[in-house]
Formats: C-alpha cells, structure tokens, sequence
C-alpha cells in the first residue's frame, strides 16, 4: 500500500489548534457580542449604592466611640486627649527632613489641654462627668481653662481641661522663667483655686512680662477680640497667705497694700493661659472644618464612617498586601502621606480624635445604618 501524505490533515489540525488557543486566551471569545443597554447605561454607580445618593439607614444611636475610646474617668480622658491627637509618622512619608522636624516640634510644643467637650464625648455620661470635674477642680488636680473671645455656643474652643501636674511641670521646664518666678507663679495656682483670672499687681511689671512672654498669662485686652465682655469676667481671687510670710516694703505678697477698687482690678485682669495654646485652638479648628467639608461632599451630608475616614486619609499607601504587592512591582499604590491635607496642614491628626471633637462640639452626630457600619451626618 502506497504511503499517502498531503497537508490537509495537518492544516486541519492546526486550525483546531488555533481556535483552542483563542478559547483559553479568553473565555468569553465565542460568546456573542451585543451593543450596551439602556439599563446598563444607567446605572447607578457604588458609590451611590453605598448610601451617598439616598439617605442612609438609620436605626438608631452608634456606640462606636465609646467602644473604640475606653475610659474610666476624667482624668484618663484628659490624658486620652492629649496622647491621641496624632498618628504616628509613617515609614514612607513622602516628607524631607526639614519637614519632618517641623511636624515633629509643632507636636511637642503644644499644651496638654482636652476641651470639656471631648471628654464628655468619651465618657458620654454628662451629669457624671460635670459632677467629676467639679471635685477635681476644687481639690486641685485639675484646672479648667477659660480661653476668652474663642465663643461661648456649642462648639465653644475655649472652654479647656489640664492636669495641675501638666501645668505645673510647663513652667518648671520653661526656658523663659528664672527659678525664682517659677516658684512664685506654683505657689499661686496652688493658692487660687479655680480661678482663670488674676490682678496684674501680684507681680512686678518684670515678673507679669516674663510670664506673658513665656505664654503663661495673657492680657485681659484679648477680650475685645472675642465675644467676651468686662462683664463676663470672673471675679478676681483674693489671695490669703500664712502669717509666715515676710511683709517686706517690697514684696509683692504684702497684705498691707492698698486694695485696688473694682475698675483698677478689672483694668488690670490677666488671664492664666498655656503656651501655644493659640495654635493648638486654630488647629483643633482647622481640624474640625476639614472634617466637615469633606462630610459635605456627600448628598444628604452623611456617609458611611469608614468612606469619610477613607477621605481623611487622602487615599494613601498603607502596608495592606495588596498595596505592598504593587510597590514591589513598581506600580502606585496611593499618594503618599507627605502630600495629603492631614499632613500638609494637621500634622498628621488621627481620624478618630477629630470626630470625637467634631461629635463633642455638637457639629456632627454618629449612628448605626444597619448595612454599612456606623454612620456619620453633619448637624
């Protein structure tokens, strides 16, 4: 029998090659292809399904902070406060050094303060807490702050909490004072109690400058910047010393000196203060309306709190394994912390602290969707 060979078993062979190779190329090659619908067209984007074109669900109050914030009373509250506010500096900032130690400096240079606010926003027992930080301030381990012209509504700034100990370890480690004029100034916060106001003739004119300098005291001429008047002012403390203490001609204790009336005293009010406490209030501020126009990007202004904490966040690389997965491909994996708004401009403030404030301050409110986690509107 003679051998016969011809190319159309091989021709036919390859051609059904072919057409497997295109079927596992791609899965859906022999499906048919159609033109997109109408209702493909329209419709709605996740983000709308997520809540953000429809009012979310809401089925009451969310418990979230204080569940996530754990505290047992005002004085952790206030430490909570003052250890909270910033996240640590990520491996891959995206800032030089220079900036880096700007960040770093701002962070130590600011006063241990918690706004009365925020700590009852922690504990969210309002009675209980007013109660607490009544007997703490009148047993001395804590002070309340009064900063004047910083509003007196709900989402008063100036209305603050520090631990006596804080207080009292500022001035001790005060470059600006002499040891003479940090011990004179403990002795009389020690002495006058829970007041935030203070005669100006207690001290020298070079003692009162020193400390106004250091941002210990400040004049009592701020209140024409703020919605405070004279007459909101409290009372000035009278000052009792032992009989111990010298009565030299000079010295400023002396409790022979003349009284000064009502109008000298008001004339010469100075108020306690903190240094910097001036840029912590205008960065707890900016802080809060970055947090609010980022909430008003969505209808209703409301979102699901973990978008919002997303925007926050500025979509940054995290050390998820899908981002570091892309780094080392050498592909994007989000912009980095250096260049978003919470490092640019709040340091690196944590996004739970600024909702716990925003939530004090009676600006927004949180509760549970049912679908999504907790929920978060601006009031």
């Amino acid at each position: 029998m003679t051998l016969r060979l011809t190319s159309a078993p091989v021709s036919g062979i390859q051609k059904k090659r072919s057409v497997t190779s295109k079927s596992r190329a791609s899965p859906f090659a022999t499906h048919a292809r159609r033109q997109p619908t109408s209702a493909a067209v329209g419709r709605k984007p996740a983000a709308a399904e997520l809540g953000l074109d429809e009012p979310l669900g809401d089925i009451g109050r969310s418990d979230y902070i204080t569940h996530s914030a754990r505290v047992g009373n005002v004085e952790e509250a206030i430490r909570y406060v003052g250890t909270k506010i910033f996240d640590e500096l990520p491996e891959r900032a995206g800032m030089n050094s220079t900036r880096i130690a700007e960040v770093l400096n701002l962070r130590r240079s600011l006063p241990p303060l918690a706004s009365v606010a925020h700590v009852h926003t922690l504990m969210d027992a309002p009675t209980q807490v007013e109660r607490e930080i009544v007997e703490l301030v009148k047993s001395g381990r804590v002070r309340r702050l009064i900063v004047p012209g910083r509003g007196n509504d709900a989402a008063d700034l100036g209305d603050c909490l520090v631990l006596a100990e804080d207080w009292e370890k500022l001035v001790r480690d005060s470059s600006a004072l002499n040891i003479d004029v940090k011990e004179k100034f403990i002795d009389i916060l020690n002495r006058i109690g829970n007041c935030t106001a203070i005669s100006q003739s207690i001290f020298t004119i070079d003692e009162y400058r020193a400390l106004m300098r250091a941002g210990f005291l400040v004049s009592s001429s701020v209140i024409t910047q703020g919605s405070l008047n004279v007459a909101s002012l409290p009372s000035l403390p009278t000052v009792a010393f032992s009989s111990a203490s010298r009565r030299e001609p000079n010295n400023p204790f002396n409790t022979d000196r003349p009284v000064q009336t009502n109008a000298q005293a008001r004339a010469a009010t100075l108020f306690l203060s903190l240094p910097n406490t001036g840029t912590y209030l205008r960065l707890l501020s900016s802080g809060r309306d970055h947090l609010i126009s980022l909430l008003r990007r969505s209808s209703h202004a409301e979102a699901p709190l973990s978008m919002l904490k997303d925007r926050w966040e500025g979509a940054i690389e995290t050390d998820k394994s899908y981002h570091q997965a892309k780094l080392a491909r050498g592909e994007f994996a989000g912009i980095l912390p250096g260049k978003t708004k919470k490092w640019k401009d709040l340091y690196g403030m944590h996004f739970n602290w600024i909702v716990e404030e925003a939530l004090g301050a009676g600006l927004v409110e949180l509760f549970e969707t049912g679908s999504v986690g907790p929920g978060i509107r601006c009031l």
